[in-house]
């Protein structure tokens, strides 16, 4: 009997010990387990959300940041690669993606053309061409002819042009317009990933409207920049002393080795060609010009057709220079020469003459053409732009103060 208590007492005592160590008690958790451990505990079926909430210190979701080397599956929302792929689109405002998409689009129609000239090696006694220049083009058309400035393939004998994927390719010159710089290559070879420019027209174009002018400035190609139209129908001297009437002045930079390359509009279309600046130190100041894409409309067919341009004259009358005309105080267009068996001799206009003492003096001088006001030779040529070849015209004439109309039809001249 006395052994009961004692029984019981032990009984009691290992009831107590068992619940001391169950292990359901949560301030017996081993100390080192944590938060994360715990929360990757949760049973598939559990708010992920809400366990990750529980377990932040700031009691918010930390479900979109999961740890490292771990996998999403799929359906479970937005992963850090997805957000990082996010963070890099980049917004663009309407005009940069206007501009961006101008520029791809145009990608295939900007060229690189180096002009060589052959240089006569000494000790080796044979030509070796070297390069005289270079600047930029535009793809005209799709037979390979390339549209650039005169000026880039002055004096040169042998042209290489660079395309957009860095292929070279040898062009040949099929002719040039001096007076309105410009001058057309074509390809020697059959290149089909290349585009032509769309055509716009320079007659409706506004001061401040969106320009973009690509090109090869300083050798980097198909360099893309920004600006307005700062100006129209500015006239700036040309070759031969004919001036380039018309011209489309811009404030989007214009260097070296951008001549030849096309000024485009905000829809890429062809509104010019960029052709020259006025700066002193021979960089961009903002004051760039370009020859109007509706003279280069007017120039480059007859060209590619002919190999020049013919422009309607009066036959073979010739002019003397302004320069001389200004010395000698007149105002027109001196005829210097008439051959004899032009139109325009039978019709009485003639040239310089010379006195009894073998000095020469002026005798007809052009001062307009179908009412329109001749003040110079450079006037002159300027004003036949607006006639056709075959065309009647009246000439006013003066000799030796005295007026008078001559009625003469206008036929081709080179």
């Amino acid at each position: 009997m006395p052994k009961k208590p004692a029984i019981i007492m032990l009984l009691a005592l290992g009831l107590v010990l068992f619940a001391c160590g169950h292990p359901g008690d949560d301030r017996t958790r081993n100390p080192s387990e944590t938060p994360q451990a715990a929360a990757s505990l949760q049973p598939s079926g559990a708010p992920m959300g809400a366990a990750a909430a529980r377990n932040s210190p700031s009691g918010r979701s930390s479900a979109a940041e999961p740890a490292p080397g771990t996998v999403s599956p799929r359906g479970s929302g937005t992963t850090a690669t997805d957000q990082s792929r996010d963070q890099r689109v980049r917004r663009f405002t309407e005009d940069e993606q206007n501009t961006i998409d101008i520029v791809k689009q145009t990608k295939k129609s900007v060229v690189f053309i180096t002009n060589m000239q052959y240089v006569r090696d000494f000790f080796f006694q044979s030509d070796q061409p070297v390069a005289r220049g270079s600047g930029s083009g535009f793809v005209w058309d799709d037979r390979g002819h390339i549209v650039t400035n005169f000026h880039v393939i002055e004096d040169g004998d042998k042209f290489m042009v660079s395309l957009p994927d860095q292929k070279q390719v040898e062009a040949k010159l099929i002719g040039r317009e001096p007076s309105k710089d410009v001058a057309v290559l074509q390809l020697q070879e059959n290149v089909s990933d290349l585009s032509p420019v769309t055509i716009g027209a320079s007659s409706d174009l506004l001061v401040g409207q969106k320009v973009i002018a690509i090109g090869n400035p300083f050798g980097f190609d198909h360099t893309v920049t920004v600006g307005i139209v700062s100006a129209l129908g500015r006239n700036m001297p040309g070759a031969g002393g004919v001036t380039i009437r018309e011209m489309i002045q811009t404030d989007a930079s214009i260097n070296p080795g951008n001549s030849g390359g096309p000024l485009l509009d905000s829809s890429g279309r062809l509104i010019g060609m960029n052709t020259m600046i006025i700066s002193p130190s021979g960089a961009s100041s903002g004051v760039g010009f370009a020859v109007p894409v509706d003279t280069i409309k007017k120039i480059v067919p007859q060209i590619i057709q002919f190999g020049k341009v013919i422009r309607p004259g009066i036959g073979g009358v010739s002019f003397l220079s302004d320069d001389y005309a200004k010395r000698a105080g007149v105002q027109g267009a001196v005829i210097l020469d008439v051959p004899r068996d032009s139109q325009a001799y039978a019709l009485g206009l003639r040239g310089l003459g010379r006195d009894n003492f073998g000095r020469l003096y002026i005798r007809d001088v052009i001062t307009a053409i179908d009412g329109i006001a001749v003040k110079s030779y450079d006037d002159f040529f300027s004003a036949l732009d607006n006639f056709k070849i075959g065309q009647t015209v009246s000439l006013t004439v003066d000799r030796d103060d005295k007026i008078r109309k001559v009625e003469i039809q206008l036929v081709g001249a080179d």
